[in-house]
């Protein structure tokens, strides 16, 4: 379809249906995400020229529920798609030319005939989408070049992945339009994580693309990152009674690397000292039965407590999503507290050692004690130190919750979301 033809079918009652179903919301709330789609056909149009064939994909980002920092070491994960996404418009340009303009960046161009590692790509756009091409192409499709145009409401530094909704965009936008929709979304997810790794040069692992490629609520076992065990947990939130809040902490991200690294280095101790990779294959009673040698050979108690928190997360994740399962959410929030405590107790990724006075997310946690009063659930959000809090809040005390976050740490601290069903996708 042209640009008028898709403005005329998104005011259809077909596409308002369509759309409050993959963003979760009523059909009034739609208006907002039609008018998305409106400015990247738009924009395609303005930077690319008029296109006879236009067509939408959306990829969203992703919030953790539980197993916080659990993925490296091989261990479960529950994570789910967000309402907030990195929206396309794309069209074939009948060149060997890949064109990619993402609002607010400049224009990625590639050529189709070389998709060969370059260096000078590591940290850059570009580099994420010649790294999925070159999965596509090595698979024995045949690209060809196309131009896309996106807009993102994915916020930066939120932990919501912004980086892995881009990756499963383009890696959507070449499945439906050169592999017919072949390749399902776990092996997009794939493909994300190995632009990710290779060409862009950032170690990462596989749950963020997951949860935006696969979409809804998923469980996924990384025992083997090569084929991790993915599975949709039926459960519909917009039934539960609660919000999904993630709240801004206004943390200094800076030089806080080390923090981060040391995290997966401390748990690769303790499974080195039983000979092993990673915590997955270190037996949890074995672990218990050590802990006085593991003091003595590696003088380092927080690696041990970290240790623990990954023992007792990762299983936690396997019940949470039990709990959701058998609809009892109940249960579910008790464990969200449990694992926000566990990682403040023991994994310690609340605020950086080395600046103790600098403590936000602590200060975030403790507000959302206060006014939750014993309600609902709140922990830390992804990696932790200076990012952001996850709240599950009852509706009937959403707004009073929203008004108290936003008075300490600033207004639109506290961001509302839902959690959709559906992940990487045509529209």
């Amino acid at each position: 379809m042209n640009a008028e033809e898709w403005k005329s079918k998104l005011n259809t009652q077909e596409y308002t249906d369509k759309l409050a179903y993959i963003y979760a919301c009523t059909g009034e709330e739609t208006e907002l995400y039609k008018g998305r789609l409106c400015e990247v056909i738009d924009g395609l149009e303005e930077h690319f020229g008029k296109k006879e064939d236009i067509r939408l994909f959306s990829a969203p980002g992703r919030t953790e529920i539980g197993g916080n920092h659990t993925d490296h070491q091989h261990g479960c994960v529950l994570a789910a798609s967000l309402n907030l996404d990195v929206v396309g418009a794309a069209a074939k340009n009948g060149t060997k030319k890949v064109r990619v303009l993402s609002k607010g960046y400049t224009m990625d161009v590639l050529d189709l005939n070389n998709l060969d590692i370059n260096k000078n790509e590591y940290d850059k756009a570009i580099s994420l989408i010649r790294g999925i091409l070159r999965c596509f192409s090595d698979m024995g499709y045949k690209l060809e070049g196309f131009d896309a145009y996106t807009v993102s409401s994915v916020l930066k530094g939120s932990g919501m992945s912004s980086s892995a909704a881009f990756e499963v965009l383009i890696g959507t936008i070449i499945n439906y339009m050169f592999a017919n929709g072949e390749v399902n979304a776990v092996e997009i997810a794939k493909m994300s994580k190995f632009a990710e790794n290779v060409y862009y040069n950032k170690p990462s692992g596989l749950m963020d693309q997951m949860a935006s490629s696969v979409g809804s609520v998923v469980s996924i076992d990384f025992a083997s990152e090569e084929k991790p065990v993915v599975k949709k947990v039926e459960f519909d939130f917009t039934k539960s009674g609660h919000a999904l809040c993630i709240i801004d902490s206004g943390a200094n991200h800076a030089d806080l690397t080390c923090e981060y690294a040391a995290v997966p280095e401390e748990m690769r101790a303790v499974a080195a000292y039983f000979g092993k990779n990673a915590l997955r294959e270190v037996k949890a009673d074995e672990f218990y039965k050590n802990i006085a040698a593991l003091r003595a050979a590696l003088k380092n108690d927080r690696a041990i407590l970290r240790a623990i928190h990954y023992f007792n997360d990762s299983d936690r994740a396997i019940a949470e999503a039990a709990a959701l399962e058998r609809n009892d959410f109940e249960a579910f929030l008790k464990l969200i507290c449990e694992s926000g405590a566990s990682s403040f107790m023991y994994l310690q990724n609340i605020y950086a050692a080395s600046q103790p006075k600098e403590q936000a997310v602590s200060l975030t946690l403790a507000v959302c004690q206060k006014l939750l009063a014993g309600r609902g659930a709140f922990r830390v959000h992804g990696g932790g130190f200076a990012g952001t809090v996850q709240a599950f809040v009852p509706n009937d005390m959403l707004d009073e919750f929203k008004t108290g976050i936003d008075t300490v740490l600033g207004e639109g601290a506290c961001h509302i979301l839902s959690i959709r069903p559906v992940g990487g996708c045509e529209l």
